[in-house]
């Protein structure tokens, strides 16, 4: 036994020593193969990073998860967004930006990395800084940059404890909702500072860095007044406070900071004057306070160091100083909506690019000689004044000008042919004049034309057959003239033109076929037109209204205008017209009263004329009913028997019962939503049988048909169905498309239409929506119940639509742009309840692809801004606009377009006297109570902030969102 026992004491002893041993060699062999690998497969550069940093990367490298973007194969010196110091020993500089992070997981790690210098997380999903993270950051002393711009996060606003290097930090594009406090106070060494695209409230901060050097505060909800420190920090160059709520006067003082070069106050609510000390700042170069409350003069010397000048949109008033507009370095001024008067000043800068003085009460004439010394100008806006004399021939040496507005003056005399000199206009209005003689043909040399509008004025002679060579024209408009003659049949050779105004003339002779683009509008009321109404017109598919009223035309409706599956608007009133009035969609307003001869079909089942002339016996009214029964049926049965398919085109779905369509081949579906509700209730089956028989249609806009559909648990829905077969649908695969639909399918908010489902077929796609029992706001506004829309409705409306488009233009670090926004994309679920529509189109249209022309993509007649006929490009200001107009049909009771002319024009051409505005309101809704007609005044200013001519000046939507709910 003891033998045993002394036996087995060593062996215990020596498996003791050779685990120690194996774990030993364990570690060193784990060290020496890390070792080997460094030296055989890392490059050297990789070998010289620490072991510590290699780790922490390889540890956020697996959080990340992004093969494509970084290769673990290779040294992190290497990889995309990462800077290492000379030689490599360390990281000092880190840019994630855009890598779809949305886990703050990988921050903690990143602030291991005590050589850091820089760090980017900007145009992720991150949504909330953990305190631990900032905690650990705050250790880091060579951190001078941290940018978080364009994620999603929200409040609290965490306190940047340590950070005593941080010189730039950018929080922009985010969620943050709160006052800021002292979160910001520790941050001495703070040079840029970008809180923009917020929504802080309060007032701005008051602790600031006295060493600022950028401050960037823009769309926020801050109030109060500026703070005094802010005229201590002698070293800005930037302060951007645009669409804010600030209020009171503007420090004089602002001439301490001697090194600023840009000031930006625009959309706040500053008052009293302009501060006089912005002129001894002589490194300034832009100062923008437009949409202020700014009176008083303008200060003489203000321009002499600027090169941008924007006051746009205030009430300032006396004249415009003499040498306000000379500076040699001045690029770009705008005065326009203000109270100024005098002349023009005749000292124009050499440099001048951007002249804008529209709606002023600016008078005399416009200054002539100047113009020969300004090659650079581009845009000239003198609109809305009482400006007198003639055009300047001198115009024509400004050989780059893109766009001239003359429009609204008192200008008199003929059109200088030197217009014709300026090769690269795109845009020419001088409306609303007292212009006289003929159109000079040198005008049609303007190749880059797409806009003419030189509509009432006194003009005359014939239009010139020569205009056709304008080959850009998309709107051209001579209505309210006196030209004579017929209309050039060259005109159906203007593949460009979307809109053609000659209405309020004295044209004769037949109508001339019609180019094949026409979208917008179709004017020719008002003239001495006669013959029959062309079939030819049925060819304009895309035209959305046709006013041929108060001619001479005779004959019968053709039937095939009715095919025109754009239409929405036909006039034809107080013509001589016979016959049956063919039957319309629902969608189409017909007006064709003052037609003595034309019979009116109410219904399927009964027909009958116009009312009878009095002393007509029953009688006679009967026998004539019958008589016109019979010959409707005669002529129907003749038209279906006699007229090749060639010549009238038949829509097959109304020859059609619904039981003999076939259903579309589905391809694909899928349902979006997470609501339990609608997945149990939607059935793609009973929704295909809904879009095969028409009678379900219950709206059609520019791109879509809508059709309700009953689900068989009795639920209705929408089902939109959009082209899928149209060049401009087609995004190259159906995943693709719908990958686009299951992200939108994804928001969340009550007063936008997001798609609860999906169907793929060969030629379309169909969309999913909550009903909306309303129906669209143009219905209800203008069709029976608009009178009885109180003002609480309308009101309600318009906030709810802003929070919508305010909502869409702020989503994530990409604006959901509105390709077609107008009050027939507005769905309304009760009358307080209103739901913007047609969002995915901005997702599943491709422009670029079009066959059409730009108003294939840029929306509805009416709401269509001016600058999208020469920018080529949907933008959010177009947005702006489009709203604008709603806002201003919920106002007037108007539609976009009454009568060819558009409502936004209407109201422009009628507002330059405020004291006048109560005129443009819906008398029905003002005159209930002062209470409402001054919330209405109120709403109307933001409307016409929102309809500007220059995108630049209009609000964002935000800032039209707190305007509104600031009007009650």
């Amino acid at each position: 036994m003891h033998t045993h026992l002394v036996d087995q004491k060593p062996k215990k002893k020596f498996r003791t020593n050779n685990s120690q041993l194996i774990a030993k060699m364990n570690r060193y062999e784990k060290s020496t193969l890390l070792f080997l690998f460094f030296l055989l497969f890392c490059p050297m550069v990789f070998c010289q990073l620490s072991l510590k940093q290699t780790t922490i990367m390889s540890d956020v490298s697996k959080l990340i998860n992004n093969a494509h973007l970084w290769d673990t194969t290779k040294a992190p010196c290497s990889w995309k967004g990462v800077t290492c110091s000379p030689g490599n020993s360390n990281i000092t500089q880190i840019s994630l930006s855009g890598f779809s992070l949305n886990s703050s997981e990988v921050l903690s790690h990143l602030c291991q990395i005590d050589s850091l210098e820089s760090l980017d997380l900007s145009k992720n999903q991150l949504t909330s800084i953990p305190e631990g993270y900032i905690t650990a950051c705050g250790k880091i002393a060579g951190l001078k940059l941290l940018n978080f711009s364009r994620n999603g996060l929200a409040s609290p606003l965490p306190t940047f404890q340590g950070f005593v290097g941080l010189e730039s930090l950018d929080l922009s594009f985010n969620k943050f909702a709160e006052n800021i406090g002292s979160q910001l106070d520790g941050l001495g060494a703070l040079k840029k500072l970008n809180l923009s695209f917020n929504h802080f409230t309060g007032p701005i901060p008051k602790n600031l860095s006295l060493v600022l050097e950028q401050l960037q505060l823009s769309v926020n909800e801050f109030n109060g007044t500026i703070p005094d420190r802010i005229m201590n920090c002698s070293n800005l160059t930037l302060i951007d406070l645009s669409q804010n709520r600030l209020s009171g006067t503007f420090p004089d003082s602002i001439e301490n900071l001697f090194k600023l070069e840009i000031l930006i106050l625009s959309s706040n609510n500053f008052v009293g004057k302009i501060p006089k000390g912005l002129s001894s700042i002589k490194t300034l170069s832009r100062f923008a306070a437009n949409q202020n409350q700014f009176e008083g003069t303008i200060p003489s010397n203000i321009t002499t160091n600027l090169r941008i000048l924007d006051l746009s949109f205030n009430k300032l008033s006396g004249s415009i100083p003499s040498g306000l507009l000379s500076p040699a370095k001045l690029q770009t001024i705008d005065l326009s909506y203000n109270s100024l008067t005098g002349p023009i000043p005749s000292g124009i800068s050499q440099n001048m690019n951007r002249l804008r003085l529209g709606s002023n009460q600016l008078n005399g004439s416009i200054p002539s000689a100047t113009f020969k010394t300004l090659p650079s100008l581009m845009y000239l806006e003198l609109e809305n004044n009482s400006l007198t004399g003639s055009v300047p021939p001198d115009l024509g040496f400004c050989s780059n000008l893109a766009l001239l507005s003359l429009a609204g003056n008192k200008l008199n005399g003929t059109l200088p042919v030197q217009l014709g000199n300026l090769i690269s206009l795109q845009v020419m209005k001088l409306q609303s004049n007292q212009l006289i003689g003929e159109i000079p043909t040198e005008i049609t040399n303007l190749q880059k034309l797409s806009t003419l509008n030189v509509s009432w004025n006194l003009l005359d002679g014939s239009i010139p057959s020569t205009i056709s060579k304008l080959g850009s024209l998309t709107n051209l408009n001579l209505q309210g003239n006196r030209f004579t003659g017929s209309i050039p049949n060259d005109i159906s050779s203007m593949n460009s033109l979307i809109e053609l105004q000659l209405g309020g003339n004295q044209l004769s002779g037949n109508i001339p076929k019609m180019p094949a683009k026409l979208q917008i509008a179709l004017n020719l009321t008002s003239n001495h037109l006669e013959g029959s109404i062309p079939t030819t017109l049925s060819q304009l598919t895309g035209l959305e209204v046709l006013d041929l009223s108060d001619n001479n035309l005779s004959g019968e409706i053709p039937t095939s205008l009715t095919t025109m599956t754009s239409l929405t608007q036909l006039i034809l009133a107080n013509n001589m017209l016979t016959g049956i009035c063919p039957k319309f969609s629902s969608y189409v307003t017909v007006n064709v009263t003052g037609n003595r001869d034309l019979i009116i079909v109410k219904d399927d089942t009964t027909s009958s004329t116009q009312p009878a002339k009095k002393g007509k016996s029953v009688a006679t009214a009967l026998l004539i009913g019958f008589a016109v029964a019979l010959f409707a049926v005669l002529v129907g049965t003749w038209l279906a028997i006699s007229i090749s398919r060639r010549y009238y085109r038949v829509n097959d779905e109304q020859l059609q019962s619904p039981q003999d369509l076939p259903l579309p081949q589905v391809l694909q579906g899928n349902i979006l939503t997470a609501n339990g509700i609608h997945r149990s209730n939607i059935d793609f089956t009973k929704a295909m049988e809904a879009v095969a028989n028409p009678s379900n249609i219950t709206l059609k806009t520019r791109f879509s048909t809508y059709y309700k559909a009953v689900m068989p648990s009795g639920s209705n829905y929408f089902v939109k169905r959009i082209n899928w077969s149209d060049k401009i649908f087609q995004l190259g695969s159906h995943d693709k498309f719908g990958h686009e639909l299951e992200a939108l399918g994804k928001l969340s908010n009550s007063n936008v239409m997001t798609p609860l489902a999906y169907v793929l077929t060969v030629d379309n796609a169909y969309l999913f929506y909550e009903y909306a029992p309303k129906g669209t706001l143009f219905d209800v506004l203008h069709g029976s119940l608009g009178k009885a829309l109180d003002w609480a409705s309308r009101y309600s409306i318009a906030v709810g639509a802003a929070q919508g488009l305010a909502f869409l233009h702020a989503y994530n670090s990409c604006p959901i742009l509105l390709l077609d926004l107008s009050s027939r994309n507005i769905m309304l679920k009760t009358l307080k309840e209103p739901q913007v529509g047609d969002i995915e189109l901005c997702k599943v249209i491709d422009p670029s692809k079009s066959t059409g022309s730009l108003s294939m993509v840029a929306g509805s007649v009416g709401y269509i801004p001016p600058e999208y006929a020469y920018t080529m490009r949907v933008t959010m200001a177009g947005n702006v606009y489009s709203f604008g107009v709603v806002l201003l049909e919920l106002l007037t009771g108007k539609p976009a377009v009454s009568e060819g002319t558009e409502l936004a024009k209407w109201v422009l051409n009628n507002s330059v006297k405020q004291d006048k505005w109560d005129h443009i309101l819906d008398s029905n809704v003002s005159r209930t109570s002062l209470a409402i007609k001054s919330q209405m005044l109120a709403v109307l200013k933001v409307a016409l902030g929102c309809v500007n001519v220059s995108p630049d000046a209009r609000p964002k939507m935000k800032s039209v969102l707190r305007m509104l709910l600031n009007a009650r």
